[in-house]
């Protein structure tokens, strides 16, 4: 049963202030729960509890059953005058130290902590902040109002100290609901201040039973409570409690009309830290989605990387790192830093990292290629711009060939642990336009690591780069660890909790493909080099062992060699690689890409890469600096 809310009989009305006219409450059928949120509620209406109140008759309602009590006064600017000179001022100066001290940052539980510190003991002996759940889960409203079945979450609470006083408070994290028959209820499903000057037995009972059980009683019995709506921009986001201990003052509506300002002030900081989740939120999928969680497994080289957004909150910024594979069991390795922070950076560092996957697929030179991003960000006209390193390592020659957009130099660790910085012509910023980008190849010994970073983790706040630089030359890493270790000693030594700009990190050690696990061979534009094409495939599965692989593999070259001697000009490459799989390309020196056309079982041209579709594992086409090449690849049979 609903039940009322009344002050016990010894208890002093609080001083009435001037009420207006309104029209009359709707008539409640008897024993009737309510069913919608009852009459409309007035902005910044205070509802006391002097006389009885059900919640088909909302408290405030006077002795006599006539309207409900709406202060004209129901801000603290207009309520103001009607003080005495030092209550004015205690209530001014109250409300400038919450400007001063709520909302300092845009983190949602910092605020609402910050909001209930400022006012226990100062003005209550507890407080807590009470928000939608969803809120707080989703960073987004729900569009139906708030009923008795909305749950909310204790996002902070802060009492004055008292043995045993507030053993039974709900902690923080603890998920509730507030029917409308609860003054926190009331106050969230009305959008209104709800004033309890004396919680009785009765209703400390009710309240303890509504929100799970009797443990709650004397947490709320015989003291005075004060429940104001967080509302900002036309929305509740939960509700501010206030208790005060018998040994005080109870609140009266002076206070109530004070600390509801507070309280929308305190709500305007509450959705500002919720809006600012929600970018950080949609930032946070957005740049998750672009970046590769986990690295790829590629023939002759290992790799690792690591990503730490310099806002831990917001866990989004510019950055990015990536590994593609190139024909010849090549990869290419890229670091990148668009300048900036937030939903804007990640938006350009995603249109940034899908230009450079894509022109990385034609496997130009990495000079050309950053060229070529460049161009693309001008007519493109994007305002941002982003430093980037390049590097294309070659596993069977042992070479890698690296370029500079402005970006930091990544540093070559030899096999012995010496570091070397690797000096590359330095280029400018991809989107600044006109400025050439060379390339630098070396030769690279099996066992070197190439460590690739972007400037937040070599940049010292106040110091010079060039120091950051030098440590990561040190004997930081040991090359007998795997690039997994290696990051994980780098962010330990380098990076430090102050440090505001965001890491990427990729570490890559060379490993390279034996020289006897590779087989290259130029044909001649001819057709009589298919049969040869076939008997050298044969041959080298037969020395590799893999004698089980020939039929397979003879009939998928055959077909490609067949249609590489159609459109070549000068030369047509067959290269067989053996590592964890059977890796086969035939590359040719027109550019034109194939592509997979139906075909009929009985015609006699068509039926290449639909044999190559239907019987390899994996395959597929790219273009080169000259050319094309066409691959596909074969597990290796269990041994």
């Amino acid at each position: 049963m609903p039940f009322t809310f009344r002050a016990p009989p010894a208890a002093a009305a609080p001083p009435a202030l001037p009420v207006p006219s309104a029209p009359p409450l709707p008539p409640a059928r008897p024993g009737a729960r309510p069913t919608g949120p009852g009459p409309a509620p007035t902005s910044g209406a205070i509802l006391t509890n002097d006389q009885p109140a059900t919640p088909d008759q909302p408290m405030g309602a006077l002795a006599n059953g006539s309207r409900p009590r709406i202060p004209h006064a129901s801000r603290a600017d207009q309520l103001l005058p009607m003080l005495t000179t030092g209550q004015a001022g205690e209530q001014l100066a109250l409300l400038n130290e919450v400007g001063g001290k709520v909302g300092t940052t845009l983190d949602l539980d910092t605020t609402a902590r910050e909001l209930c510190e400022v006012l226990v003991p100062r003005v209550a002996d507890f407080a807590c902040v009470d928000l939608l759940d969803r809120l707080i889960s989703d960073a987004e409203l729900p569009e139906e109002e708030p009923d008795d079945e909305t749950m909310l979450r204790r996002v902070a609470a802060s009492f004055h100290e008292a043995p045993g006083t507030w053993d039974h408070v709900l902690k923080e994290g603890a998920l509730l609901a507030m029917p409308r028959t609860t003054p926190p209820g009331m106050a969230l499903q009305r959008n209104q201040a709800v004033l309890v000057a004396v919680v009785t037995e009765d209703l400390a009972g009710d309240y303890a039973a509504a929100l799970g059980g009797p443990s709650l009683v004397p947490v709320v019995c015989g003291r005075s409570m004060l429940v104001l709506p967080l509302s900002a921009r036309g929305t509740v986001l939960g509700t501010l409690k206030l208790l005060r201990l018998p040994g005080r003052a109870p609140f009266d509506e002076g206070d109530a009309a004070t600390l509801l300002e507070l309280a929308a002030r305190a709500a305007l900081s509450l959705d500002n830290a919720r809006l600012h989740r929600a970018e950080a939120k949609v930032a946070t999928t957005l740049q998750r989605s672009m970046i590769p969680t986990r690295p790829p497994r590629i023939p002759g080289v290992q790799i690792a990387h690591r990503y730490m957004p310099g806002d831990r909150r917001a866990e989004v910024g510019g950055d990015w790192f990536d590994a593609i594979q190139l024909p010849g069991s090549r990869v290419a390795l890229v670091v990148g830093d668009v300048m900036g922070h937030g939903l804007h950076s990640a938006a350009a560092m995603g249109r940034f990292r899908t230009a450079m996957q894509t022109l990385a697929a034609l496997d130009l030179p990495p000079g050309q290629l950053l060229r070529h991003l460049d161009n693309l960000a001008q007519k493109l006209g994007d305002e941002h711009l982003a430093t980037c390193l390049y590097a294309v390592y070659d596993p069977i020659n042992r070479t890698c060939e690296l370029a500079s957009a402005g970006h930091v130099p990544p540093v070559l660790v030899h096999p012995d642990g010496t570091g070397e910085l690797l000096e590359i012509p330095a280029g400018a910023p991809i989107g600044v336009g006109g400025v050439p980008f060379v390339a630098k190849k070396i030769d690279v010994v099996d066992g070197s690591m190439l460590v690739m970073c972007t400037d937040g983790l070599v940049e010292v706040r106040g110091g010079d780069i060039g120091a950051g630089l030098a440590a990561l030359c040190g004997n930081l890493i040991d090359p007998k660890q795997t690039p997994e270790e290696a990051c994980d000693t780098v962010l330990e030594r380098l990076h430090t909790e102050d440090r505001k700009d965001d890491v990427a990190l990729l570490v890559a050690r060379f490993d390279g493909v034996a020289e006897t696990e590779v087989a290259t061979w130029k044909l001649a534009v001819d057709r009589s080099e298919v049969r040869r094409a076939r008997q050298l495939v044969r041959d080298q599965l037969t020395s590799w062992q893999l004698g089980g692989l020939s039929d397979t593999t003879e009939l998928l070259v055959s077909e490609l060699v067949t249609n590489a001697v159609r459109v070549a000009r000068d030369y047509v490459q067959l290269q067989l690689i053996r590592v964890d799989k059977l890796l086969v390309e035939v590359s040719d020196d027109n550019h034109n890409l194939p592509s997979l056309e139906p075909a009929e079982s009985l015609d006699e041209h068509g039926r290449g890469l639909n044999l190559v579709s239907k019987l390899a594992e994996r395959w597929g086409t790219a273009r080169k600096a000259v050319g094309k090449v066409v691959w596909f690849e074969l597990p290796l049979p269990r041994r």
